[in-house]
């Protein structure tokens, strides 16, 4: 167990990938895409739906390996909590540009961006509630922290519905008129 431990806690503080990193459909491609991994090629809106749910989970992950190492009561004493507060500190920076890529596309519904902004703050207090509460049992806290998955995905229900309500309408390409192939041009009149 604690050699899981350390290998996931080596795999979480690689570097970070370059800010210019390849992009595919205006995420990162496959082998940077740390923030939105099941959204390549996919709109701005599906990367941050993506992130959300991807983005807690990581955090969940790191959350679970200080319980194994440290225990619950023990895992939010002095710094035994510090690599899920790092963790939490770094996806919130992570989250930013996809987060703000997709109230750009969602701009012309304004109750889309207003359910965007709600599930942002879902999503932090998500992240800051991954900490055991003080007598709560294992099946608990694990039913607890398992919660905001079916939150965020209504509320991603409830977001495309409202993307594809309040989409606008494609404007129709406008039809050619025949009489105007067949009258002739000024110029052509003019000879």
């Amino acid at each position: 167990m604690r050699f899981l431990a350390v290998a996931l806690s080596a795999v979480l503080f690689l570097p970070s990938v370059p800010a210019r990193a390849v992009t595919i459909g205006g995420n990162p491609g496959p082998e940077h895409n740390y923030v939105c991994p099941h959204a390549d090629g996919q709109p701005a809106v599906e990367c941050y739906f993506d992130a959300v749910q991807h983005l807690y989970t990581m955090c969940r992950n790191v959350k679970s390996i200080e319980v194994i190492e440290f225990g619950y009561e023990q895992s939010v004493e002095g710094t035994n909590g510090s690599k899920s507060e790092s963790c939490l500190d770094k996806q919130k920076q992570n989250i930013v540009p996809p987060f703000q890529a997709a109230l750009k596309q969602a701009k012309r519904s304004k109750s889309a961006v207003e359910a965007l902004h709600a599930l942002q703050q879902l999503w932090l207090a998500a992240m800051t509630e991954l900490k055991w509460h003080h007598g709560e049992s294992d099946d608990q806290y694990k039913a607890r922290v398992a919660k905001p998955y079916d939150d965020f995905k209504e509320r991603i229900a409830t977001i495309r519905t409202e993307l594809i309500v309040e989409a606008p309408a494609a404007k129709p390409a406008p039809a050619k008129s025949k009489a105007r192939k067949a009258a002739p041009s000024a110029k052509a009149q003019a000879n």
